[in-house]
């Protein structure tokens, strides 16, 4: 099955994950990764800020242990994207000609929805240009959650909040998914999933979202 599967599809697919923190991306993608390898379906997770030098320094920012202007900050992500696209050894660019398909927790979008909240969102695509000229993801898939629900879940499982998670942000975070999504519906493909229900459900809609691109 598996090597029906990649002679079928010889190129990975690459599916990104966004949404608010909180809206439960880490969890379906590992359900979904799941569920692909029963189907003989190779899969990669990764996600950004990587761990790399530039994400770690992204890391240190966010949870408050060094102090950068927005714009600053909105480069380094830019930068910690192109490294994570091109990187030789864990790159995604590299997994997927390997046949690998990849499944990653933020993309561009996720720039453009969070630092937009304090620029324009036109500088912060022009900032993310290089990346979605190598490599636009597969189909991208937004989780979409009530904020209040995504605090209560980020107050259950973290022991702090990073400079993202207020709640006053977050609504203005999913309202620029959306506005992001309307502003590049005719480059990019989106699945929006209903984040507010249970695990099981969010899950078998990202499958229904996903499954087309792999013949299933």
């Amino acid at each position: 099955m598996e090597e029906r599967r990649e002679n079928r599809n010889k190129k990975g697919n690459f599916i990104a994950f966004e949404g608010i923190d909180g809206s439960g991306k880490s969890t379906q993608i590992g359900l979904l990764a799941e569920r692909l390898k029963k189907e003989g379906i190779r899969c990669y997770t990764t996600m950004e800020p990587t761990n790399g030098p530039i994400g770690s320094l992204i890391r240190q920012v966010m949870t408050g242990r060094i102090r950068m202007d927005n714009k600053a900050i909105a480069g380094l992500f830019a930068a910690d994207r192109l490294d994570h696209l091109l990187n030789e050894v864990d790159g995604i660019a590299a997994k997927m000609e390997g046949g690998m398909t990849v499944l990653a927790d933020r993309y561009y979008f996720s720039s453009y929805a969070y630092h937009s909240v304090d620029m324009p969102m036109e500088w912060v695509v022009k900032a993310n240009e290089q990346s979605s000229l190598i490599l636009r993801p597969t189909v991208n898939i937004f989780i979409d959650v009530d904020p209040d629900v995504a605090l209560e879940r980020i107050a259950r499982n973290r022991f702090h909040q990073e400079l993202f998670e207020k709640k006053s942000r977050l609504v203005k975070v999913r309202e620029n998914y959306k506005k992001a999504f309307d502003l590049l519906a005719g480059e990019e493909k989106y699945a929006v999933i209903d984040g507010n229900q249970p695990v099981e459900a969010i899950a078998d809609g990202v499958w229904e979202a996903v499954r087309e691109y792999f013949g299933l």
